[in-house]
């Protein structure tokens, strides 16, 4: 079978052998498990030269020729493996007339990759009970880890040029080697909650920096979908350095990955992009559009279009209860302005909900909770019905607001849940704290812009397994509403709403306009 080589995008300055892969192929690797079938590429000395792959034991060996990468001269090769139900282990033999190379180790399963910024570099070593964690890694000796190196580039890189931590079974120094180096906490609970559902390898590549702004990760294309050109950000290490400025860690960090067959991705960010959150539900659906496009021409469609795309709202950050700009206009923006996914303008993409996740004693700075097992639990509940159509673990979503009814007459106003189906939600009736609020204002047609207007608490006053009732606005308008709209709303899984069923949050949301 003669196999198509992709045109390359860009290229790599290193010394190569007469036949080698791209750096992030190696023992002990994840490959993407069939239906879809996973790449395999590298470099060469000579043009016309036949290479030759074969996956061992059992399979049929695949084809191609070399030829010349246009640009700087590099000679290369690129074959597709024939989709691989099985888990292996296997090797993999790549061989020519000039040289040959074996992968040794190779596991077939679902690749994730996990990117974002500081809350997603955070690793094993800085969490809750990392003594027990570390340890248990080694009981899962199919999850398989690769972490890149912190790079930039102003021009798309084709391969990655350094790697942190090469393809590597869990053990204590590849999950808990040293706090800020590898690995993931976040990627790696997320790998391992997934695989005690699933029973199927997982690959999971860490490509992180911490206090970097999404436009960095955001390519060309995706920078120009949206009507800005504003980049400002706030970074919680303020810092103007190469990695905050746009598409740099796209070009370094992921743009490098396209040629990998992947399963799906997650994403934790978007504190640093706090200080100015206007664009960022733009920024982001661009972002995740952008990435689908993207890995899907890169790998001729073995990448779906429209591949799970899942991330971590904003936990809290300062111990303090007035702020209600930054953090809580980022939470709503990474749902497309609806409060929820996944969404129309947000398919296949799912969240976990971290509001109510504070750790104001965290000796890593209040904006780095060391609780992320329940970020990850969160997280794989929504991967396995979002992205496997799984729905073993139960709910996956907190409460839904689907109806508003305002009693001008008793100054109520009754929210429904879910569609009134009463599907298990437990009150908090005693909440203290800021929860729910109403927007009063003399004009009708006001935006609760705080021109014309103002928040004010609207304490429940009755609930059911239905929806709750609170107060709303007196001789005023009631014009809107929100909910949890503060950067650090509630203690530790103390917020006034959750389901019965797996304990999920509400999600924070507001609703401007006549209710």
């Amino acid at each position: 079978m003669i196999v198509n080589v992709l045109v390359l995008l860009s290229f790599v300055s290193k010394v190569l052998s007469a036949l080698s892969l791209a750096s992030y192929y190696g023992d002990h690797m994840v490959l993407q498990k069939g239906p879809s079938r996973s790449q395999l590429w590298g470099y060469a000395d000579t043009v016309g030269v036949t290479v030759t792959a074969q996956v061992r034991p059992g399979g049929d060996p695949v084809h191609t020729k070399t030829v010349l990468h246009q640009g700087p001269g590099m000679v290369i090769w690129k074959v597709m493996l024939p989709a691989e139900d099985g888990a292996g282990p296997y090797y993999i033999d790549v061989t020519s007339s000039e040289s040959n190379v074996t992968i040794n180790d190779v596991m077939f399963g679902d690749v994730w990759v996990c990117s974002g910024q500081s809350n997603m570099q955070f690793t094993l070593s800085m969490v809750n009970n990392f003594s027990s964690e570390i340890a248990d890694a080694e009981n899962y000796p199919d999850i398989r880890l690769m972490t890149v190196d912190q790079q930039w580039s102003a021009t798309p890189k084709f391969d990655i040029e350094d790697i942190e931590e090469n393809w590597t079974r869990p053990n204590k120094d590849a999950v808990g080697h040293s706090d800020w180096t590898y690995f993931s906490a976040v990627c790696w609970l997320y790998g391992k909650y997934l695989y005690q559902t699933l029973n199927r390898p997982i690959g999971l590549i860490a490509s992180t920096w911490g206090g970097t702004p999404i436009e960095a990760w955001s390519s060309n294309d995706a920078m120009r979908v949206c009507n800005t050109t504003s980049t400002n950000h706030n970074s919680v290490h303020a810092s103007i350095a190469p990695q905050d400025k746009p598409t740099q860690l796209w070009n370094a960090m992921i743009h490098p990955l396209l040629n990998m067959t992947i399963y799906g991705a997650i994403w934790y960010q978007g504190e640093a992009n706090a200080g100015a959150p206007d664009s960022y539900a733009c920024r982001f659906k661009a972002m995740i559009d952008d990435w689908r496009s993207k890995f899907e021409e890169a790998s001729y469609g073995q990448t779906h279009a429209v591949f799970p795309f899942g991330f971590v709202q904003l936990a809290p950050n300062k111990n303090e209860s007035s702020m209600v700009k930054g953090f809580p206009d980022i939470r709503w923006h990474q749902t497309y302005d609806e409060g929820y996914v996944p969404n129309t303008e947000l398919p296949s993409v799912f969240m976990a909900v971290a509001a109510d996740l504070p750790d104001f004693d965290s000796p890593f700075g209040s904006v780095h909770p060391r609780d992320k097992q329940d970020v990850a639990h969160r997280l794989v509940l929504s991967a396995l019905q979002v992205a496997y159509n799984n729905t073993s673990m139960g709910r996956y979503q907190g409460p839904k607001i689907s109806a508003y009814f305002s009693d001008i007459g008793y100054h109520t106003l009754r929210l429904e849940f879910d569609h009134g189906e009463g599907l298990g939600v437990v009150v908090n009736m005693n909440y203290t704290g800021v929860g729910f609020e109403v927007c009063c204002s003399r004009n009708n047609q006001s935006k609760c812009d705080g021109t014309d207007s103002n928040w004010q608490p609207a304490p429940l006053k009755g609930s059911d397994k239905y929806g709750v009732t609170m107060g709303s606005c007196v001789d005023l308008w009631t014009m809107g509403v929100r909910y949890l709209w503060r950067e650090s709303p509630c203690g530790f899984k103390n917020c006034p709403v959750y389901t019965k069923e797996n304990d999920l949050p509400m999600a924070p949301f507001i609703v401007n306009g006549i209710l």
